[in-house]
């Protein structure tokens, strides 16, 4: 079985497409989204062979979600569009695959046909963002689009990754490092990642540091790191 999230901000065109991939016996929607949010959440707990992801949604688009995402464990993922230039682009840049809103029976099919034959990873990072400009975050049942501006700092422990903004702490289903790789935190401890702006100051102790942010929260900082982070405000 073909395993597959869609993942569409109109609930008629997941409808609609359910409806086609119903045709397809080996095909097996494990889960939809509406949003960003809803689909990392969704892939990281399904792992799904195959995503077919809505360029056009609201607040994090589907290049924007691509980039949320680990290239190491991405799925083959299919464009779905209603707008020509953004599946031309998507085709030009080597994308498995798109297809084009009303989606018709005999296209799907042969994208089918393709996945099929090919279910080998997928290398489409040059598409994806090499900087997000939100985070897609949740706090009890409410899911959040954190922009980056908003974010003091990062932490990791036992109950997940936490995420401190100036307006409270929500948390997200990123990684550490995928943080570090698409956003400009930089860590200043193995578990915790700061951004550089909201840093008011460095207090120097036995055996590391800590920093102070804007809003009056300590971080930990460890040797490992406190040299790098003193280099980075031109402290030698």
């Amino acid at each position: 079985m073909i395993s597959c999230i869609l993942v569409d901000d109109e609930p008629f065109a997941r409808e609609a497409l359910s409806e086609l991939l119903a045709r397809h016996p080996d095909v097996n929607i494990v889960a939809q989204a509406s949003n960003a949010i809803e689909a990392i959440q969704a892939i990281n707990q399904h792992k799904p062979a195959l995503i077919f992801l809505d360029i056009q949604m609201p607040r994090i688009s589907g290049m924007e979600l691509l980039a949320m995402l680990d290239k190491d464990t991405l799925p083959r993922v299919v464009f779905v569009t209603a707008f020509d230039e953004y599946a031309i682009k998507a085709f030009e840049l080597n994308a498995f695959d798109y297809l084009l809103k009303p989606i018709d029976d005999a296209r799907l099919a042969s994208t089918m046909d393709r996945v099929r034959k090919d279910l080998r990873p997928q290398d489409i990072s040059a598409l994806a963002p090499e900087r997000l400009a939100h985070l897609p975050c949740f706090s009890g049942n409410r899911l959040k689009v954190v922009p980056i501006e908003e974010v003091e700092f990062v932490f990791s422990d036992v109950g997940g990754i936490h995420v401190s903004t100036v307006n409270g702490r929500v948390h997200t289903q990123m990684t550490l490092k995928l943080l570090e790789e698409k956003t400009p935190l930089i860590f200043c401890h193995r578990q915790y990642l700061i951004a550089p702006a909201a840093i008011a100051e460095i207090v120097l102790l036995d055996g590391g540091a800590e920093v102070i942010t804007r809003s009056g929260a300590r971080v930990p900082v460890s040797r490992r790191y406190l040299k790098e982070l003193k280099s980075h405000f031109g402290f030698l």
